[in-house]
């Protein structure tokens, strides 16, 4: 992709800019229940869970996370504790970001207006956006938006709010089942892939790599 100046960068927070501690919190919580080698498929299958919870109607995050908890721990046969559940969902605000996110982003929020799209509640996300130290413009959630990503009604109610077009805006993610290949979907021409080593490359999807958020200044012709 060559250097492109768009009107809004916007960005997928969890995971991308703030650190995911998604596993982390699996291998504290079930570390009574898993065996050590049995771990790294857990948390693969945790992850599959939350990712089929969102595909639906919208719900609170709370029952996203409660039912990916319930049905892992029936696959695996293990005890289901709601407190779990609760452990998890009130940790994400608690979050905070990736070592190399904040001074990029004040770069390049003093040139180009940020924008977050993320799976989040309301309640959940503002601590998490405030350690990120750079101003945003705007921040969307899956509960203003009555959808998940990678539904395509999140990305729409994005474009909808900033009353503008996929071709005006680049968007960042370090996924792409949840971010990179509905953007593809909706017309999203101009993206950026954080390769954090959450999934293998898909060059179908047309994006510019970049190993960390240091390297998104770069991209925009602030380097």
């Amino acid at each position: 992709m060559s250097v492109f100046k768009p009107k809004y960068i916007s960005f997928d927070c969890y995971g991308t800019l703030i650190y995911f501690e998604m596993a982390p919190m699996a291998q504290k919580l079930f570390a009574d229940r898993i065996t050590e080698a049995q771990m790294p498929q857990f948390v693969k299958d945790f992850s599959a869970y939350r990712l089929d919870e969102v595909l639906g109607a919208w719900k609170p995050y709370q029952e996203v996370i409660r039912n990916a908890v319930t049905r892992l721990c029936i696959k695996w046969g293990i005890e289901y504790r709601d407190e779990d559940s609760v452990a998890i969902y009130n940790a994400v605000p608690t979050w905070g970001p990736h070592p190399d996110v904040v001074e990029p982003l004040k770069k390049v929020a003093a040139e180009i207006p940020l924008v977050i799209l993320s799976n989040a509640m309301n309640e959940q996300i503002h601590s998490n956006v405030a350690n990120l130290e750079a101003p945003f413009a705007h921040v969307y959630t899956a509960e203003q938006a009555q959808a998940y990503k990678p539904r395509l009604q999140a990305f729409e109610y994005m474009l909808d709010n900033l009353g503008c077009n996929p071709e005006d805006i680049l968007h960042v993610s370090s996924s792409f089942r949840y971010d990179l290949m509905s953007a593809h979907d909706i017309g999203i021409k101009n993206k950026v892939w954080v390769n954090r080593g959450h999934e293998p490359a898909n060059p179908f999807y047309g994006y510019t790599e970049i190993q960390d958020i240091s390297g998104l200044p770069g991209v925009v012709g602030l380097e």
